[in-house]
């Protein structure tokens, strides 16, 4: 018993180191090369009711009920990012030229006021510690002017990259478009086909898995704007005992940043708590700073235990698989990871696998 148990545990980790690096193969190789046609798939796929909905009402040729409604979305689409994403571009090509003399002229100045205070304060009570603060201050200084001026070249450099990656861009999208097209036209009958292929245990596998998605996109999502309520409550709560004007709006915009997984609320805090503090609004820099610190351990504590309860998984599990998407997978990981577990663990409770 004891041979078949170590067996069967060593087949059962091989099935799993199999799936893993499945998934990270797809994730990391397959999936960008594929990504215009994934892309195109799922639009076809949302189209897909309007269309027949045109059809049907309408008395439009199926084929021509597609081309109508995939034009649509792709000049609205397109409409979009010519108003909107050229326009951010620009301002912000314009922000990055602009940072070091933003630098020079705002920021060095309340920098240099806040280590005049801090210089005040030692003279009277630590003169012994004077010089190591001054000196502290000169490196300070120089280090944050060195920050800004890399920060600037880095941005334009990757800014630069962008646009040198432009041509290769627009053929994906040229690629997306058309696959777009096809796609929608010829839904039913590449579903059929794809259908065929699979047989009947196929087919069954792929609509469990797709409830499955729809299920988990759903319970993620709920998870997740509990999360943004919970912060948006923090927020407003300690920005209103700040004295803080509009505390809700900000508390509002900052719970909504918070959100993406790169950045969160330390993309819109930690800027912040730097200028008050630079500008010698000490007391106000250090109330920030207590508030995203509390804010911090709150969601590292909640935020597992909400997603893993809704993924039905510990929330020791969802840390840990949240942690090794991130490093793995970036933004994709830090949800498909334990999503992933998630659907482990109901393959092994539906006896599917």
């Amino acid at each position: 018993m004891d041979v078949e148990k170590k067996r069967a545990f060593i087949i059962h980790t091989l099935f799993v180191l199999i799936w893993v690096g499945g998934g990270y193969v797809l994730l990391s190789y397959a999936l960008p090369l594929l990504s215009p046609f994934v892309i195109a798939l799922l639009i076809a796929a949302l189209l897909r009711r309007p269309i027949q909905i045109t059809n049907a009402k309408g008395k439009i040729p199926y084929q021509w009920a597609a081309v109508f409604w995939v034009a649509l979305f792709y000049g609205a689409a397109g409409t979009m990012v010519c108003l909107f994403g050229v326009r951010l571009a620009s301002r912000l090509g314009c922000v990055i030229k602009e940072l070091p003399v933003f630098y020079a002229q705002h920021l060095e100045p309340g920098l240099m006021t806040m280590l005049e205070n801090g210089r005040y304060f030692f003279l009277q009570a630590q003169p012994e510690l004077l010089e190591v603060f001054e000196r502290m201050g000169v490196q300070l200084v120089q280090s944050t002017g060195e920050l800004v001026s890399g920060f600037s070249v880095w941005a334009m450099g990757f800014l630069s990259n962008a646009a040198m990656t432009l041509p290769e861009m627009l053929i994906k999208l040229m690629l997306m478009v058309i696959s777009t097209f096809f796609i929608a036209i010829d839904y039913d009958r590449l579903a059929r086909i794809c259908m065929e292929s699979l047989g009947e245990k196929g087919v069954a596998f792929l609509i469990r898995i797709k409830d499955y998605a729809a299920g988990t996109l759903f319970v993620c999502f709920r998870a997740y704007l509990l999360i943004m309520t919970i912060t948006f409550l923090e927020l407003g709560a300690g920005l209103t005992l700040l004295g803080i004007e509009r505390a809700w709006l900000i508390a509002g915009l900052i719970a909504v940043f918070d959100i993406l997984p790169v950045l969160g609320t330390g993309g819109v805090m930690l800027p912040w708590i730097g200028i008050t503090a630079f500008q010698g609004k000490t007391s106000l820099a250090m109330g920030l700073l207590v508030l995203y610190l509390a804010i911090t351990v709150v969601r590292n504590v909640v935020e597992p235990r909400i997603v893993g309860k809704q993924l039905g998984l510990h929330p020791v599990v969802t840390l840990i698989s949240m942690f090794i998407g991130v490093k793995l997978f970036g933004a994709i990981g830090l949800f498909g990871v334990p999503i992933g577990l998630s659907f482990w663990e109901y393959l092994k409770h539906t006896k599917i696998e």
